[in-house]
């Protein structure tokens, strides 16, 4: 067995991205923007959704649980890459990349879990209409809610096991900004094959499982809609839609590519960039492609505005945005 007789790893070293001082610099201040403006963005929807009552209804509150998700996502991986572009101390113990993997496999999961559920309420409310109130009721939203979250962590939990007892005996080189599974499990020492069997296969169930759901239920969709007399009527239909096909074909996309294939046999810098897709751009962009651009819910954050008058953190917050 290779390196039998090393020492076991216990630090790992993150090579992130490449360039000088003052490239870093650049780096941090882009990462620290989007991250700001990803938490602050998918607050201003929690508060909303949570404060009018006319938002109470299942795709709103799938949404709030798609932005606590973004939150969570984007805290687990950019403030330790922020860490290490300004200080270059790239180091991370073992227990700390474990964990770091750990949600990373958490949130990613649930990801996907809850845009099947959010497939599954546009189906329902599209081609059930008049079943859609007793179909849908805020019971089995909490339900389908709380299912997303803990097979999403369960998963996560399966995932890092196998991992988790492998042997990393150098070197410790990780050739990404974050503890990413492929070219962590490149630099074990151990049999891999456990591990990799378990997290690909996984992977391949999750990830298509959920997008043929996806797909199966968008194909009913749109049978419903072009059967629609009035085009007023199919585009209104549409557009309840587009929001939440964007954010599957880029979400799905970049995962696909990264991590539903036979082996960890490679990892380029084409695959570091587009992990920046489902780590950081996409948890970006939600807030702005589900909720910040939709009228309904853009009236409803104008008529907090002006409602938020006597809780000042409130006005604070939702003020930050036009």
């Amino acid at each position: 067995m290779r390196g039998r007789n090393k020492t076991d790893v216990s630090i790992f070293i993150l090579l992130g991205f490449p360039g000088s001082a003052e490239i870093q610099l650049v780096y941090f201040a882009i990462f620290l923007m989007v991250y700001i403006l990803t938490v602050v963005c998918n607050f201003v929807i929690i508060i909303v959704v949570c404060f009018s009552s006319h938002l109470h209804i299942p795709m709103y509150f799938f949404l709030s649980n798609f932005a606590v998700l973004d939150i969570w996502a984007s805290t687990v991986v950019i403030p330790k890459t922020l860490s290490y572009l300004i200080t270059q101390d790239k180091l991370i113990s073992r227990s700390g990349c474990l964990v770091q993997l750990c949600f990373v496999f958490s949130v990613g999961p649930t990801n996907f879990f809850l845009l099947t559920v959010m497939a599954y309420d546009r189906y329902l409310a599209i081609c059930f209409p008049l079943q859609y109130a007793t179909m849908m009721t805020s019971q089995s939203c909490r339900y389908l809610a709380l299912g997303s979250w803990m097979s999403g962590f369960s998963t996560g939990w399966t995932l890092i096991i196998p991992t988790a007892v492998l042997n990393f005996c150098g070197p410790n080189l990780i050739d990404h900004f974050f503890c990413d599974y492929v070219p962590l499990v490149r630099l074990s020492c151990s049999d891999t094959s456990i591990s990799q069997t378990v997290f690909f296969s996984l992977a391949w169930i999750i990830v298509l499982s959920s997008l043929v759901f996806i797909t199966v239920s968008y194909s009913h969709i749109i049978k419903t809609v072009l059967k629609i007399p009035s085009s007023l009527g199919r585009q209104k239909a549409f557009s309840t839609c587009t929001a939440h096909l964007t954010v599957v074909i880029i979400f799905y996309g970049a995962v696909i590519f990264m991590y539903v294939r036979p082996t960890v046999s490679y990892f380029s810098n084409k695959e570091k960039v587009i992990s920046l897709f489902y780590t950081v751009i996409t948890l970006f962009l939600n807030p702005l492609i589900y909720s910040l651009r939709n009228k309904e819910f853009k009236k409803a954050l104008n008529r907090l505005k002006r409602n938020s008058s006597e809780n000042n953190v409130v006005k604070k917050v939702l003020h930050f945005l036009p």
